[in-house]
């Protein structure tokens, strides 16, 4: 079902003079073979920004296209930064490309406002059963499917292996590991003026949002434009333990929690901090870019009280309402989520593929690499979390809640004015 479309009036009042004049890519609408001869043209936006991971992707366009001459895939290269914006203007002004890659969190929006179409009958049945209810309800608004879920991230704990033994910590060996167990282990290698954890917060709403599913702390109750939010105890678990160690502990390197999770890595690789949580996606930079000799592990994933849980927001693909070729454009993401295409993409950004096909190839591409068993260990806990079914999230998120988690973890202000900040913000977002 197509809704009334706002959101391009409602955030940019000349998107549809700028799409005109600096958006001229189109979308399938004007992308047929300009000799006549019958051939459909998708143009396929990719935000895939690493070298090996753009390779894959071009891998796989290239395979289908040797293969279907009547349907015939173009990448259209872009960025992650700005994207939401751009693409406000692309639909606003009938230049959104046929197959969008984003990700479900930031989705919402467009499919309310009736921009991205209706997936539902066109997913391979293997496919869909190859992928959990859980993840499919990640990418489903009002019944329908309006993405297909691809490659999903967890936060997890990396080590230096020769710190924690010269502290003589045990590396963590059991199927998850607590926060108690974390806090100790940073407390035992805090010494000499070194931290046992470094932890990149200057955005850190993403890394809350998510961690704090593992305490029941879901945020929101109810869907679109209706939701409501409530902070207690479970949406403030994850925020008030960094804060302990960081103020009380002082185990957390407190300029790390107004870096970036990459500008961390150089003290990881210092031996200035012990550990670093980062997103999954890093242990391919680690192993990539560590110093020769660096002893590093991936230790088992974090378990709140309600268990190892974190919040799934998958990368997705979807595909443009207006497009003249749906149909086509879901034969294509067919193909491009079969386990080896995802399984490639997936083991080139050290990302957790969503489907059970593509984690078994994984398994076997990363057979010697032990920090992938963790990676794939901590997506069993993946959940579709209840912020990806708010229309409004984005706008909260951006300006509200990550300035509030930055005060409280720059101890600005209480854990009781962080929970004021929170939904007090979203009742004045949410009318």
């Amino acid at each position: 079902m197509k809704r009334i479309r706002g959101i391009g009036a409602v955030a940019f009042a000349g998107a549809v003079a700028l799409a005109l004049t600096g958006c001229q890519q189109g979308s399938a609408s004007n992308g047929s073979d300009s000799e006549g001869d019958g051939a459909v043209t998708l143009q396929f936006q990719s935000l895939s920004d690493q070298p090996a991971t753009q390779e894959a992707v071009k891998t796989i366009v290239d395979t289908w296209n040797a293969e279907n001459e009547d349907v015939q895939v173009e990448i259209v290269q872009a960025g992650w930064d700005g994207t939401f914006d751009k693409l406000i203007t692309q639909f606003a002004g009938g230049t959104a490309p046929d197959i969008i890659h984003y990700e479900a969190s930031s989705i919402v929006s467009f499919a309310s406002d009736g921009y991205l179409a209706d997936l539902t009958d066109h997913i391979d049945a293997d496919l869909k059963s190859d992928i959990s209810e859980g993840v499919w309800d990640s990418v489903t608004q009002d019944g329908e499917i309006i993405a297909y879920p691809s490659t999903l991230q967890s936060y997890m704990v990396f080590a230096n292996a020769d710190l924690l033994e010269a502290a003589g910590v045990e590396v963590p060996s059991g199927e998850t590991m607590t926060w108690e167990e974390l806090q100790e282990i940073a407390r035992a290698t805090t010494t000499g003026g070194n931290y046992g954890l470094g932890w990149g917060l200057a955005s850190p709403t993403a890394a809350m949002m998510s961690l704090s599913l593992g305490f029941d702390g879901g945020f929101f109750d109810g869907e679109g434009a209706e939701a409501s939010i409530e902070v207690g105890d479970g949406e403030l678990a994850v925020p008030e333990l960094i804060h302990e160690m960081a103020y009380t502990d002082k185990s957390i390197e407190p300029t790390s929690l107004t870096q970036s999770g990459s500008d961390v890595l150089a003290s990881f690789y210092g031996g200035k901090v012990a550990m670093t949580v980062q997103g999954s996606f890093q242990a391919a930079n680690i192993a990539a870019d560590a110093p020769e000799g660096f002893n590093w592990v991936a230790l088992p994933p974090l378990e709140g009280s309600a268990g190892a849980i974190q919040a799934a927001n998958p990368q997705t693909y979807s595909v443009n309402v207006d497009s003249e070729y749906v149909e086509e454009s879901a034969e294509f993401l067919n193909f491009f989520m079969n386990g080896e295409n995802l399984a490639s993409i997936a083991y080139a950004d050290a990302l957790i593929p969503s489907s059970g096909s593509a984690r078994t190839e994984v398994e076997t591409l990363a057979a010697d690499d032990p920090a992938w068993t963790q990676v794939l260990a901590s997506g069993e806990g993946l959940e579709g979390p209840p912020f990806l079914k708010v229309e409004k999230y984005t706008e909260w998120k951006d300006t509200i809640a990550t300035p509030a988690y930055q005060q409280y973890l720059a101890d600005q202000i209480t854990s009781e004015e962080l929970s004021a900040q929170l939904s007090d913000g979203w009742t004045d977002i949410a009318g």
